[in-house]
């Protein structure tokens, strides 16, 4: 175990100097993500399938809308994801907070596989309607199941304020998270989820 943890936190560090890129997909389940505003530039949208597991563990597919930024810049971050343990009859809960301190966020390429979203949003210079293949950068991310020529849609910015979602992946090229705090927390998740 103190080999893992060790790993683990070697490669925190690096995530938060932003030496790394980062994807994250929590072996097919979703989590949860609340951030106090996120601003991106160069924003494509468009629907996508993500896979992961139904409740029996088994292999399933899941349709997302994925958000893509060029850049993005995120204050005050929580993300968490529960495990449940089904044979000690309790869950864990890994919470990762950020960017509240006052040093923002700050990722390239970043792409977020949503179930769902709410938020306050402002975009600016919107086209909406637009086929996938022929959105601006950063476009389809590499890799992933999406239709070319799908309905999607574009902004040179996207502003997103009181944002709560529910997400199955979230992929950077960089990721630089400043203040990163990451806990396992044991027991109801109530107590522990971003919200």
């Amino acid at each position: 175990m103190v080999p893992s943890v060790a790993a683990t936190a070697a490669i925190g560090v690096a995530l938060a100097q932003g030496a790394l890129a980062a994807s994250f997909s929590v072996s097919g389940q979703s989590f949860k993500v609340k951030a106090d505003k996120l601003v991106g530039q160069n924003f494509v949208q468009y629907g996508g399938v993500a896979e992961g597991v139904d409740s029996k563990g088994n292999k399933a597919t899941h349709p997302v809308a994925v958000s893509g930024f060029k850049t993005a810049q995120i204050t005050n971050m929580c993300q968490s994801v529960v495990t449940p343990l089904p044979l000690l009859g309790t869950s864990v809960t890994l919470v990762l907070k950020a960017g509240d301190k006052g040093t923002k966020i700050k990722a390239e390429n970043l792409y977020l596989d949503v179930e769902s979203l709410d938020a306050d949003a402002e975009f600016k210079n919107i086209d909406i309607g637009v086929a996938a293949g022929s959105t601006k950068a950063p476009g389809i991310q590499p890799g992933t199941k999406a239709d070319p020529n799908g309905f999607a849609q574009q902004a040179d910015e996207a502003i997103l304020r009181n944002v709560k979602q529910t997400a199955w992946a979230t992929t950077a090229g960089t990721f630089k998270l400043p203040d990163l705090n990451l806990r396992l927390k044991v027991g109801d998740p109530q107590k522990y989820e971003c919200y």
